[in-house]
């Protein structure tokens, strides 16, 4: 089940507000246990074989936190749940890639089926933190464990994120307050991010497909760029715009979630744009990796070393193969390039320079990400940069880029920060950047959405990226 689909939007949401908000009853507890209940109702549709293993999940790591906030048992806690949250990633998701890459080695050896449960890289890394966010003593343990059980598994976050910490939403669990002002908030930012994935990850998702589908001897320099330019947009508008509707359905329940992506296709640099996307990854990466190992303290030989296991790492969340490791070395050495090599050269650039660099290496990235096999990384690669066997620009090119032409030109505006601009410019006119507010966002809400309900009726495509992960 997806937030952008019509079980969800028509069956599931409809009766989970019925529970939640039921007239006669307005307990926390009573509120508490339907979202949970939900929840997991929810997590089942996607594969309720697997429910005993994210129910075993909350309770080990229950156990754990409180153990890590007990000073004599604190370490047992801490190690236990690390050990169990990162087995249960090596069992579920790289058993198969730790196989495979074996049997060159080793022939003959089993290739057991493996199916990878759905959310697990969000909700393992969620479980680490409050085990260790406790042991640390940055925050108290869930003395009742069905607190522990919602945060775990709460819908709105627990498939693809944002991974929200337990420090951010320990009050809102046990004390939050449903406002009027703070539901309307949420279903309007989820309806924009719903209006993100159908009306523009979508038609990328199909040129890009097409695109990555085709032979080596179909494609053009232009073709191949084409290519690569829509699955950048595919990406951002799929997961920010999951990311929004999360973070409106917490809003919708009371939660506060942080923000996941701050317009990553404006950054002038690769340090700036990891700054900007996927901002609850790298941040859990920066708190719990990079600065445990010693992070900018160090030597530079082993902040060397501390970036390349970090980055290592964040490829191989992404995926288990080899170009997910590729593409996390790809961003280290870049990290690295930026902090001791050309880094002032870049800062001294003029900006249009700073954002064609920025945005030329984010989009051989995502190359990398998305190529099912290095010898097709390599195929683009040619072709991008003047080698193709159907020469700079083909019909096929011509069509996409007319075909798509409006999906093209909201893809490149919906990627800059025009709202902000908008309310800065008008910021000197309290009145009309009042009715705005109040007026034209709700307004241009209720029509993306409802264009969306359209689309999503009208067409079967709408697939989601992360749920791989």
């Amino acid at each position: 089940m997806v937030f952008s689909g019509v079980l969800f939007l028509f069956g599931f949401l409809p009766a989970l507000l019925l529970a939640y908000y039921i007239p006669i009853i307005r307990t926390r507890s009573w509120r508490n246990g339907v979202l949970l209940l939900f929840s997991l109702i929810f997590y089942s549709c996607g594969g309720w074989r697997l429910m005993p293993l994210i129910v075993l999940s909350i309770g080990v790591n229950y156990v754990c936190g409180l153990l890590a906030g007990n000073p004599r048992w604190r370490r047992t806690g801490l190690w236990t749940a690390v050990i169990f949250d990162v087995g249960m990633l090596m069992v579920f998701k790289y058993t198969n890639f730790l196989l495979s890459n074996l049997s060159h080695i080793i022939p003959g050896l089993p290739s057991p089926e493996i199916v990878l449960p759905i959310g697990i890289s969000f909700y393992t890394f969620q479980s680490m933190s409050y085990v260790i966010d406790v042991y640390r003593g940055q925050e108290k343990p869930a003395r009742n464990p069905f607190h522990t059980a919602l945060y775990i598994v709460l819908f709105p976050q627990l498939i693809a994120g944002p991974i929200v910490r337990y420090t951010d939403v320990a009050k809102d669990i046990t004390a939050r307050q449903e406002t009027i002002e703070d539901a309307a908030a949420g279903v309007q930012r989820f309806l924009f991010g719903m209006a993100k994935k159908v009306l523009l990850a979508n038609p990328m998702g199909e040129i890009a497909g097409e695109v990555f589908g085709q032979r080596a001897a179909m494609l053009s320099t232009g073709l191949a760029w084409l290519g690569v330019l829509a699955y950048t947009a595919q990406i951002y508008f799929d997961f920010s715009g999951y990311s929004d509707m999360a973070i409106g359905l917490g809003r919708i329940f009371g939660f506060h979630f942080g923000e996941n992506f701050r317009y990553p296709y404006i950054s002038q640099s690769i340090t700036e744009f990891w700054r900007r996307w996927h901002i609850s990854l790298s941040s859990w990466f920066r708190d719990y990796v990079y600065i445990p190992l010693g992070g900018s303290r160090v030597s530079r030989k082993r902040q060397i070393w501390n970036l390349l296991a970090v980055w290592s790492l964040t490829g191989l969340w992404h995926g288990a193969a080899w170009n997910f490791v590729l593409w996390g070395l790809f961003y280290a050495v870049l990290l690295m390039g930026e902090r001791w090599l050309w880094g002032k050269a870049v800062a001294s650039a003029p900006r249009p320079i700073r954002h064609i660099y920025a945005m030329v290496l984010i989009m051989l990235g995502w190359l990398l990400f998305r190529s099912e096999s290095l010898t097709q990384v390599w195929t683009f690669l040619t072709a991008m940069f003047g080698k193709a066997s159907d020469g700079l620009w083909n019909q096929q090119a011509s069509y996409l880029v007319l075909q798509y032409r409006w999906e093209w030109l909201l893809a490149v505006l919906a990627s800059l920060p025009l709202k902000p601009m908008l309310e800065e410019k008008l910021s000197r006119n309290p009145e009309k950047i009042s009715i705005l507010k109040t007026a034209g966002p709700p307004a241009i809400a209720l029509a993306l959405g409802g264009i969306s309900v359209i689309h999503l009726v009208s067409s079967g495509f709408n697939p989601f990226i992360y749920f791989q992960f």
